[in-house]
């Protein structure tokens, strides 16, 4: 299936890096907290001074945006304004 975000929206997908404790211990999804960081899959409308694209790695507000499961894949469409950064690596 493939999702096109309408007006200035981007469809991400969350960056998931698995946690352990200082001893080793690995924790559970239900103890992580909320991935913050993403990459941008789709591209709806963006304003003119944004420079963002598709592959692009984004930090985004923590509690923004609609979750959806596409063929069991975790993404998130969210609103330009709440990407805060882009990552450069």
């Amino acid at each position: 299936m493939k999702v096109k975000p309408l007006g200035e929206r981007l469809l991400i997908k969350p960056i998931v890096e698995e946690k352990k404790t200082v001893g080793g211990i690995v924790l559970p999804d239900t103890a992580k907290e909320k991935p913050m960081k993403a990459e941008v899959v789709e591209i709806g409308k963006l304003p003119e001074d944004c420079t963002l694209k598709v592959g692009d790695k984004v930090i985004f507000s923590k509690y923004s945006g609609t979750e959806l499961k596409i063929d069991d894949q975790d993404y998130i469409i969210i609103e330009i304004d709440d990407v805060l950064a882009r990552v450069e690596e």
